[in-house]
């Protein structure tokens, strides 16, 4: 049978399957000389002269001109007429959304704990939230609200006191469910920056933006490459890969359904990868056959294209065994057990930024609306990361109260300890509060 649309077909049970797998999913995330050289200069402007360089570099890249960072940030007015020029529609969409994503995340908030030993020693962990966050968020013809209720709704949920929204307005251009999420969500203050720029101002602080103590949200390769820079001078989320969806499939599904699953990663950009695992080699003939004829049909058909046959694949497994197993060697964003007794299999994935169970839990309803987070671990990251959440905006304080009994025993100990590591000083101060 032959096919229109070139994407790999791959048999899992092939001997230099792995191999080729891991060839297919080697992506190259270091930035290029020409991103390097740029925001290294950008990074080095905005620290030495803040606003200024802020504006001049809005002005270069985003043709838009400002007098004075005051102009650059839109009023809590502004945010709300936003929200009200929207259809009805759209207004309770963005609402519906908004709540479910809240309700989900409300679950996730950590509490302080404590307690008390017998000699009456008090340990315990304070939970507090960061003073501060600033979330970066595409502008333009790129433009997420959902972006906004996936990254501040945690943040506030998490009891953030500030939250300073960046979103660059190349020529002016606004997009009213972009301001219309912010308003919905809390946003604190709006400033209408991006790229590089943008990020150095929230991590350095300027003479209008004060500094923030973690930078959340996506961008493109400048905005990400200034995050990884600028680690450590302030915490971030992550530095995100291009978007992934692993399809297991048994073959009871309709092949049109998984076609246009596939399609929905693959959108992104052409880097995006979708790959589809199937035991039943016919089915596999029906998605190639759905590809081809689904397509054509779609506004952004070269995109996808590109992306299904540069990183894309269709892979025949043996068993949904051997199909788990290769899951979880890809550690993909996200996953979807495309099969009719779906839930049976969670538990043999291990690694996976979400999990979506049967034939009705298409991805896209997790990237708007379903509650859970959409900013996801990518580039196999899922094997030790976690998908944004609550606790990314609390960090966890020690509590060490020790009663004098307590001193006398735990004294000893750590003399022990600190004389072995030649630490005499460690052990010195311990010895001084124990009685003779």
């Amino acid at each position: 049978m032959s096919f229109a649309t070139p994407i790999r077909r791959l048999d899992a049970r092939q001997p230099d399957f792995l191999a080729t797998l891991d060839a297919l999913l080697a992506f190259e995330s270091e930035a290029d000389e020409r991103i390097d050289s740029a925001v290294t200069e950008i990074l080095r402007a905005v620290r030495s002269t803040g606003d200024a360089a802020v504006m001049e570099y809005t002005r270069r890249f985003d043709h838009v001109e400002a007098k004075s960072m005051v102009e650059l940030e839109l009023p809590k007015a502004e945010l709300q007429a936003a929200l009200d020029s929207l259809t009805v529609e759209q207004r309770e969409a963005l609402r519906i959304a908004a709540d479910r994503v809240r309700i989900y995340h409300e679950r996730q908030r950590a509490e302080s704990w404590d307690y008390v030993e017998a000699d009456g020693s008090r340990l315990g962990q304070k939970v507090t939230p960061l003073d501060r966050v600033g979330l970066y968020v595409p502008g333009g013809r790129a433009s997420y609200p959902s972006s906004v209720l996936m990254n501040a709704i945690p943040a506030k949920v998490a009891g953030v006191e500030e939250l300073i929204m960046v979103v660059p307005t190349p020529r002016g251009e606004k997009n009213p469910l972009v301001l219309a999420a912010a308003a919905i969500t809390g946003v604190d203050r709006v400033f209408t920056i991006g790229g590089a720029q943008a990020v150095a101002a929230l991590a350095y602080g300027t003479q209008t933006i004060p500094q923030v103590d973690k930078i959340v949200g996506p961008g493109n390769a400048f905005v990400a490459e200034a995050k990884r820079r600028v680690f450590g001078t302030v915490g971030i989320d992550m530095v995100a890969g291009p978007s992934e969806v692993l399809i297991i499939s048994d073959g009871s599904g309709h092949a049109d359904w998984v076609a246009m699953d596939l399609f929905a990663q693959a959108e992104h950009d052409e880097l995006a990868q979708s790959i589809l695992l199937c035991t039943d080699a016919g089915f596999l003939d029906a998605v190639h056959a759905a590809i081809d004829r689904l397509l054509p049909t779609m506004p952004r058909r070269e995109t996808i294209a590109r992306s299904l046959a540069n990183r894309g694949a269709l892979i025949h497994v043996g068993s949904l065994e051997q199909a788990c197993a290769i899951a979880n060697r890809i550690a993909p964003e996200h996953l979807e057990l495309s099969m009719e007794d779906a839930e049976r299999w969670i538990d043999a994935i291990r690694h996976a930024g979400a999990i979506f169970v049967g034939h009705w839990a298409v991805e896209a309803l997790g990237d708007y609306c379903a509650g859970p987070n959409h900013v996801l671990p990518t580039m196999r990251s899922a094997r030790f990361s976690s998908p944004l959440g609550v606790y990314d905006f609390q960090k966890r304080t020690s509590i060490v109260q020790i009663s004098e009994a307590g001193a006398q025993h735990l004294g000893k100990i750590a003399s022990v300890l600190a004389h072995g590591e030649g630490l005499q000083a460690h052990a010195r101060s311990a010895e001084m509060r124990l009685k003779v």
